[in-house]
């Protein structure tokens, strides 16, 4: 059994790591999602050319440091990916960065995530793009969304078909709508709405293949499961 350490990072790194770990407290988007996110952004980054790594690396630590706000709010408005490139920017200006480097960091926040119209753009946003991505995805999926799923109260099996279940639970009535009542959501709706799109989403060669990888694991755990809840196996 491997026991595993969390990895504490150094210098303008580490100070950043400490305030985004004070601001995160749901445990499907915490720390430990954040590191794991910049762990992968670095391993994505090595098969790619002219990658900044220091933008790369601050917008991998603070890409989420807003997640909470968004999980706090009743009305649905709130983007996490827009309140975080907010955040960022006196966090930035205070350790010295350009106007240009912030820029250049908050856009990589900014266009992070997938429901929005906020594309990315550079190098460096499109690793962090297929990073974040890649964490929704394999084995870590089902931890994740198993402790989402636990702290909104939600039922492992769908309780509705999909497109009535988009219907009702959908804003706008599509798919890439936010969820409204998260009670109804389950591990199903997200894989079919979300995770089964997201290779053909990622931009690099290297997020593609892992991609891949795991959603076969998916496909094969979740088929697993059904059978064992049904007595079958």
């Amino acid at each position: 059994m491997k026991v595993w350490k969390k990895k504490k990072l150094t210098g303008k790194y580490g100070k950043i790591q400490e305030t985004v770990e004070k601001e995160l407290s749901c445990s499907a988007h915490n720390i430990d999602h954040t590191m794991r996110v910049y762990n992968m952004a670095l391993n994505i980054a090595k098969q790619e050319r002219d990658v900044d790594l220091d933008v790369l690396k601050m917008a991998a630590l603070l890409h989420d440091i807003a997640r909470v706000k968004e999980d706090d709010d009743k009305t649905g408005n709130v983007c996490h990916a827009e309140e975080s490139s907010k955040m960022a920017e006196p966090i930035l200006k205070n350790l010295g960065y350009s106007a240009n480097k912030i820029g250049d960091i908050k856009h990589c926040i900014l266009s992070h995530r997938h429901r929005t119209n906020n594309k990315p753009e550079s190098i460096e946003a499109k690793i962090l793009f297929d990073a974040d991505k890649l964490d929704s995805l394999g084995a870590i999926f089902m931890i994740r969304a198993g402790a989402w799923m636990a702290r909104h109260n939600c039922p492992i099996f769908p309780q509705m078909g999909l497109k009535k279940y988009i219907k009702i639970n959908l804003i706008g009535e599509k798919e890439d709508g936010r969820i409204k009542d998260p009670s109804k959501h389950s591990l199903y709706y997200e894989f079919e709405i979300k995770n089964r799109k997201l290779p053909q989403l990622m931009f690099t060669k290297t997020g593609k293949k892992i991609a891949r990888q795991r959603l076969r694991f998916d496909e094969i755990f979740l088929d697993r499961l059904a059978k064992e809840v049904e007595g079958i196996l």
